[in-house]
């Protein structure tokens, strides 16, 4: 579990502003990237993003990891905008009698979408690297996202570590046993890895129902109480936005 849970940056002063005050930043970042014109200021946040997750001592290794997925997602979308939208010829090649042409419009676009999904991958993985996951929550009950949303996210990210643990052990006692020493063999070690996973997810589920209910468990939870604000983060935070919509704007 403390593969996960570790937030190596968690005593760097910008971790401890209030996570209201950082949600609230984040989204309205967000809305800046996406309703950008051009490719300078998704970019710009981008970066910004970046610089402010290793400030805060994130390895360059879990950041890239964060951007890994979105790396591919970005990949497919050029490559669709490119080869399927437009009609300005940039290059064309022919593949077994079918002429494949990118177009200048497709390239465009999808350099302009691939910008915006970078700088919002920026600014969410600043946040999450800044911001524990229970302070997250408690900042989005505060926006009234719904109770029982707040209550699965928070349950699930509990369990989730438990699970993790368990298949480990299960993988480690079936690699010991020879159960991955080849390509079948392995489907079938990984088929019951999993079966077993499902089985501890409903037996764990079903154990903490019974204990909260057992325990008079209403659905309040005191971490989701919130403090006051503090009028130097907010400054700051509206000094940040005006200067980025400055930016944005130009």
């Amino acid at each position: 579990m403390r593969h996960f849970n570790q937030q190596k940056g968690s005593n760097h002063p910008i971790c401890k502003i209030d996570p209201r005050v950082k949600l609230l930043t984040a989204l309205a970042m967000l809305v800046m990237v996406i309703s950008g014109k051009g490719l300078i200021f998704p970019l710009v946040v981008a970066v910004l993003g970046v610089i402010l997750s290793l400030f805060i001592g994130i390895r360059s290794k879990a950041i890239a990891l964060r951007f890994a997925e979105p790396g591919f997602i970005i990949l497919m979308v050029l490559l669709l905008k490119l080869f399927c939208t437009g009609h300005t010829p940039l290059f064309s090649f022919n593949i077994l009698g079918v002429e494949i042409a990118g177009q200048r419009e497709g390239l465009a676009e999808g350099l302009l979408i691939a910008s915006r999904i970078t700088g919002a991958v920026a600014v969410i993985t600043a946040l999450s690297f800044s911001t524990p996951f229970t302070e997250l929550m408690a900042a989005f009950a505060w926006l009234r996202v719904p109770r029982e949303f707040i209550e699965i996210a928070l349950f699930a990210w509990r369990y989730l570590f438990m699970l993790f643990d368990d298949a480990r052990v299960i993988y480690s006692a079936q690699k010991n046993r020879l159960g991955y020493t080849n390509y079948r063999q392995g489907l079938r070690s990984l088929g019951t890895l999993t079966g077993s996973l499902v089985v501890k997810a409903f037996d764990n589920s079903r154990n903490v129902t019974t204990a909260m209910e057992q325990r008079g468990y209403d659905g309040a939870m005191p971490m989701l109480k919130q403090k006051p604000f503090r009028s130097v983060e907010l400054s700051a935070s509206i000094t940040f936005l005006i200067g980025m919509a400055i930016l944005w704007n130009i």
